[in-house]
């Protein structure tokens, strides 16, 4: 009987749940200024999701989200050589984004 339930709830979760994900996209960015370091690498995610298909949670600020985390945790105040993408998941109630930002953070010398 419990080997049903679980076989039952499993099909039920898997059912109800999926995913997919984008290729990467670079973007063409301003080159370092001579006022300008470069920081290194850095990378950063934001999720947004859409509650009921219609209730925004963090939907609109997510792209932003993602480049400043990037920026803020190499030091730096923007980024250069930005490649996104971004990974989509479907749930019973709700459908999640998930934005990923990658690049070179540069700073003021």
């Amino acid at each position: 009987m419990m080997r049903i339930v679980s076989i039952l709830l499993g099909s039920f979760l898997l059912l109800s749940t999926v995913a997919c994900q984008s290729t990467n996209l670079r973007f063409p960015s301003a080159p370092i200024g001579p006022n300008e370091k470069s920081l290194g690498p850095t990378e950063a995610t934001s999720t947004g999701i859409m509650l009921f298909g219609f209730v925004p949670i963090n939907q609109n600020t997510r792209f932003e989200n993602a480049m400043n985390e990037a920026a803020r945790k190499a030091g730096g105040t923007r980024l250069t050589d930005v490649t996104i993408s971004e990974q989509w998941f479907w749930a019973f109630v709700l459908d999640g984004f998930i934005f990923k930002v990658q690049g070179t953070a540069v700073g003021n010398k």
